[in-house]
């Protein structure tokens, strides 16, 4: 029977859960009812806001227009984040803001660098016209813009894609000066963004007349000149208010390029930019025709600047880089200094001479346009540099800042490992033969192998196989680590054709690591500097000349090298190189497709390395290391052995025959001294003459056992 309790108690349960889910039933159909009656509601709000057909299309072109320009927003935030890095330490760019007067080795001034600047000249006080023929070429709508001038970059870009690229500019004046205050001269997008950023915000932070007053002040203008006034004064020895016109239209044909259009470069080219500079005054309605017409027919003249034209300018460049160097490392706050430069003029116009003419007689049959030099002592102190063919046409200098491939050259690193690492000497054997790393089977000039050959002929003849077979040996991770020790700046990779010279290298770097082999194996790099003083004289810099100096290679090493570079010029491939009378030893280099042509070497008085080439790296017309680069060496070298001890090249074994010339006439002397480099018919006849000449003057019964010492003193240059 069962439990009335029981049974009462599941009763009362069960009708407890009944309610309960009719509580959950009905709750959540309450719930979604009034969700759905919510959702309708919100239907009916958002038909409010139904377009369609042209209000449709109007609709969706405002929605992306503002999608867009959120976008546009954020991108133009983060392209604008560099410019404000520059902006927030408020200051500006440092102008070159030291002057540097520099002499040559015996004390004499060749040249100077550095700032030559006047801001003390309100913009009110300086002529109109100037001002005037500036906005008209340089940025016609300057005082209408807003730092950019839109409508003058389109108008750049079609003037320039007709040609025209002489008349006008694609960039404001506040943009070029943000680019002087604020930037580096390098030419990227991201830095014509940066610029145009800054350019704006000059624009908010100065007025007009401000920044054109800056812009006057700070462009550079040649010749070492920043601003108008400075520019003024160095071109026309006059005030920047007393210019005419005539010289404030050439002064203000300087802003885009002063190494083009400056007159003590070309005066022709001054005159024509100016007259383009007056057109533009017309054109802009600043002026009339008539009233240009004076200054066309009266160009500037601007006062004789003949001695900076014959400055070693490549070197004083490079000089004035270094002296900032050892000026920033002092204590001296003065801005004017004095340096004492190795520099010999004399031997600077030798090398000058020897590469222009070179290059001006056969560069059109090899096509070749651009050739460096630089010429040391034998303890590294730099006595010529030539960085170029006309330093007024171009002031890249080729000497130190481009690097090319050395070709052969580079094989003393190879060989003086051997020597060091192997123990080998020239007169070993080795087989010249076929020789593969990898699938990479470089070959002989000429396409031939010699087979059993010793070092020291391999090594004349340039064969390729052999120091690729001797790189394997050594392994070529060290002969890199040797070439950078004996003197290689640049970092190259480590490939399998570094034996044959598949390196960048400077020739300065060239000169410094030949120069090791010159100074008995010890370290000696170029240098160019030996005193710096203030302008007062308080002393900056002073070389130690007893520093003392790393060995590099062993004697034995140095010994075999100088023997087998003296093999090259005596029976190799550099004998154009050889001078009469003096032990010349030296390498030559050709790179692949022959667009770099080396010569390298030394004497006992000199080391230098000579470059030939282009500088688009076009091919020339198969010129070799042997041909136009070892005859503008030996032309420098045969002068500069011209009336001086020949000293002797280690481990070159060479019979030096006394200099007599300083028994003779004064008047033969000189005109030893002056004679021309090389040994034409008429040079010949001159030098029987001069042998009778001086055999008279020293009396006939020494003629007979001076004349050999004569006709080897008479010679060594030819």
């Amino acid at each position: 029977m069962q439990d009335p309790f029981y049974t009462k108690e599941k009763r009362k349960k069960s009708g407890g859960m009944l309610a309960a889910d009719a509580w959950l039933d009905s709750s959540l159909y309450e719930f979604w009812q009034s969700l759905g009656s919510g959702y309708t509601r919100f239907q009916d709000f958002m038909s409010i806001f139904h377009v369609a057909g042209f209000k449709r299309v109007v609709v969706e072109v405002v929605s992306d227009g503002f999608s867009f320009l959120a976008l546009g927003c954020v991108l133009l935030v983060a392209l604008a984040m560099p410019a404000f890095d520059v902006t927030a330490s408020g200051e500006f760019n440092k102008a070159e803001d030291y002057s540097v007067v520099f002499h040559d080795r015996f004390g004499t001034e060749i040249g100077r660098r550095g700032i030559r600047s006047d801001d003390s000249v309100p913009l009110a006080d300086m002529p109109d016209y100037l001002l005037k023929a500036t906005l008209a070429t340089e940025d016609r709508r300057f005082y209408e813009h807003f730092g950019i001038d839109v409508l003058g970059t389109l108008r750049a870009l079609l003037t320039n894609a007709q040609g025209e690229t002489s008349l006008h500019g694609g960039s404001s004046i506040t943009q070029q000066l943000a680019k002087q205050l604020f930037l580096s001269s390098e030419r990227t997008i991201e830095r014509k963004i940066v610029e145009a950023f800054l350019s704006v915000w000059l624009e908010w932070h100065y007025s007009k007349d401000d920044i054109f007053k800056l812009y006057l002040d700070r462009a550079y203008m040649g010749g070492g000149n920043f601003g108008v006034v400075a520019a003024a004064d160095y071109y026309f020895g006059k005030r920047i208010q007393d210019v005419s016109l005539a010289e404030a239209a050439m002064l203000s044909g300087l802003y885009k390029a002063p190494g083009r259009w400056a007159p003590h470069i070309d005066l022709a080219a001054a005159r024509g930019r100016a007259n383009v500079v007056l057109s533009n005054m017309v054109a802009a309605g600043f002026l009339t025709e008539g009233q240009v017409t004076a200054a066309r027919r009266h160009p500037a003249t601007p006062v004789s600047r003949a001695a900076d034209a014959n400055s070693p300018n490549y070197f004083l460049d490079w000089a004035f880089e270094q002296s900032k160097t050892l000026i920033e490392s002092s204590l001296h706050t003065t801005n004017n200094f004095v340096v004492r430069t190795t520099i010999d003029t004399t031997l600077q116009k030798f090398a000058e001479e020897a590469v222009v003419s070179t290059v001006r007689e056969q560069g059109e049959q090899y096509d070749v346009t651009q050739a460096a030099m630089v010429v040391t002592d034998t303890v590294g102190a730099i006595r010529a540099m030539v960085g170029g063919t006309d330093y007024g046409k171009s002031q890249f200098n080729r000497a130190i800042v481009s690097t090319r491939q050395p070709g052969s050259a580079y094989k003393i690193f190879v060989y003086s490992e051997a020597f060091e690492q192997l123990g080998l000497t020239p007169s070993d054997m080795i087989t010249d033969r076929p020789v593969c790393i990898g699938d990479w089977c470089p070959q002989n000039y000429g396409r031939s192998y010699k087979g059993s050959v010793t070092l020291a002929s391999a090594f004349a003849q340039s064969l390729n196989t052999v120091p690729v077979t001797l790189s394997i040996k050594t392994g070529r991770d060290t002969i890199a680590a040797l070439s950078h020790r004996m003197g290689l700046q640049a970092d190259y990779p480590v490939t399998r054709s570094l034996a044959l010279g598949v390196a960048s290298v400077s020739v300065l770097d060239m000169t410094s690591s030949y120069a090791v082999l010159a100074n008995h194996g010890l370290k000696t790099p170029a240098y160019g500097i030996t005193r710096m003083t203030t302008l007062s004289g308080e002393n900056v810099f002073d070389l130690d000349p007893d520093a003392p100096r790393e060995r590099i290679l062993s004697d034995t090493t140095v010994a075999n090298m100088n023997s087998m570079l003296r093999g090259v010029v005596t029976g190799g491939t550099g004998r154009r190189a050889d001078v009469p009378g003096v032990p010349v030893v030296g390498k030559s280099g050709t790179t692949s497709s022959y667009r770099d042509a080396w010569f390298c070497g030394f004497t006992g008085n000199y080391v230098a390395a000579v470059w030939f080439g282009n500088d688009d790296y076009h091919p020339t017309n198969n010129l070799t290391g042997g041909t136009l680069p070892a005859i503008a060496w030996q032309k420098f070298m045969a002068y500069a052995h011209t009336g001086v001890e020949i000293q002797p090249v280690f481990g070159v074994d060479f019979a030096i025959e006394p200099a007599i010339v300083a028994e003779t006439d004064p008047a033969v002397e000189e005109e030893i001294v002056q004679r021309p480099p090389s040994l034409t018919p008429g040079a010949a006849r001159k030098l029987v003459d001069l042998a009778d000449r001086l055999a008279a003057t020293i009396g006939a019964s020494a003629a007979p056992r001076n004349q050999a010492s004569v006709t080897a003193a008479t010679t060594q240059g030819l």
